[in-house]
């Protein structure tokens, strides 16, 4: 059973009970991300997330984490483009204790200057690392193909001179403005009933900024088929492909997760056979889509051998021509949507994913529709609605990311 709350400060609650575990998962999810940075500030998001682990005015960042070791549980965050979400999981019984920690990292955090400071290096290497990491960093580079100079393009963790230049008062200024009611969503699920909602309210108790002169309108980014190359000592190629793709509760939302899966997002998929199975060019070949609240971007990656990339490259560009001009057959349009169906149910099976989808869905689309809606809504899709989102896939409007040895 799900419960909801809009309390009087404008923050919302969620919670979905599930008796059948021991367990609650509690998340603060704040509707603020790397998109909604200044270009200066890019990584600013990302860094706050950081610096509420690392103390409090009543608890130190080694006192933190010792609480949830504890008692058992765990406690975590991560930032996207368009959020950031700060959760635990606990046993039912330790549930007042997780909020109100939780509580204490998102309200009295206190930024120390020295605890900046040391915070600045572990991000610093936690951007080495993935400048180490060609297959990861290619998707950054993709979304600067695609993306140009919108704040969409930027990274997650932006980079070394913005987090050097960074200030305290930035970041104080940024929770002023961002860490604001109206964009947080509690969102529980697991063992707890209705009630806990109310202790949830009467512990974040977030206050509203009545002066918040500089929120700015999130503009459409705009899609550019554009191309950007890397030259870095690497064992392999890397290759990245971006169409354009549809926004969070676009009406063709579902037939573009069919075509993602048909393409590459399962082991069957034409991509994974023809390229990995059948000539073993690739070990690691999938497809994605990315939606946004505005847009979005389907996504084909490939490493391969750095002799065999352009080789690579017309192989998916010729399987993408393919699928557009033939469309799906028919053992692909049965299996797809039974794939989809099973795969969304598998998903929601732990109180983590419960807690996230329900938080999504408050925070970027202002509904919940239940499983038994989402399974109508792909069992709905037509062909039509396929074919539409395959005639999208022109080669003329794809943008490129390439890491490559030379």
């Amino acid at each position: 059973m799900l419960h909801r709350k809009e309390c009087s400060n404008g923050m919302r609650i969620v919670l979905e009970e599930v008796t059948s575990v021991r367990s609650v998962t509690i998340g603060i999810w704040v509707k603020t991300g790397s998109r909604e940075e200044d270009p200066e500030l890019n990584g600013i998001s990302h860094f706050i997330e950081h610096m509420l682990f690392k103390g409090t005015e009543k608890r130190t960042p080694q006192e933190i984490a010792e609480a949830f070791d504890g008692i058992g549980g765990e406690i975590n965050a991560f930032t996207s483009k368009e959020y950031t979400c700060f959760y635990a999981k606990v046993l039912d019984t330790h549930k007042e204790l997780a909020i109100e920690i939780l509580a204490d990292m998102l309200l009295h955090s206190t930024f120390d200057q020295t605890e900046i400071e040391r915070e600045k290096k572990v991000v610093l290497e936690e951007i080495n690392m993935t400048e180490d990491t060609p297959d990861d960093i290619i998707h950054d580079l993709l979304a600067e193909a695609a993306y140009q100079q919108h704040p969409i393009a930027k990274p997650i963790l932006g980079s070394k001179s913005t987090i050097n230049q960074m200030s305290k008062q930035d970041m104080l200024h940024y929770l002023q403005n961002q860490y604001i009611p109206e964009n947080i969503v509690v969102s529980i699920a697991g063992n707890a009933n209705h009630n806990f909602i109310n202790t949830v309210e009467e512990t974040l108790t977030v206050q509203r900024n009545e002066t918040l002169s500089d929120r700015k309108y999130l503009s459409k980014p705009t899609f550019h088929p554009k191309q950007i190359s890397q030259t870095k000592e690497t064992e392999q190629a890397h290759l990245c492909l971006g169409y354009e793709g549809v926004r969070i509760e676009d009406e063709l939302e579902y037939a573009m997760l069919i075509v993602n899966n048909v393409l590459g997002g399962s082991m069957s998929s034409r991509l994974f056979q023809e390229i990995r199975e059948k000539t073993g060019m690739a070990y690691s070949i999938f497809s994605y889509h990315s939606a946004f609240i505005d847009s979005g971007m389907l996504t084909i990656y490939a490493g391969t051998a750095k002799n065999q990339l352009y080789i690579v490259q017309d192989k998916i560009h010729h399987i993408v021509d393919q699928l557009r001009k033939n469309g799906l057959t028919t053992k692909e349009w049965e299996n797809s949507k039974e794939q989809l169906k099973g795969l969304y149910m598998l998903s929601l099976e732990s109180t983590n994913s419960k807690m996230g989808r329900n938080a999504r869905n408050e925070l970027l689309s202002q509904g919940h529709p239940s499983l038994d809606d989402i399974m109508k809504k792909i069992d709905d899709v037509k062909l039509d609605d396929v074919q539409y989102i395959l005639d999208t896939l022109q080669s003329d409007s794809v943008a490129t990311a390439i890491i490559s040895p030379e």
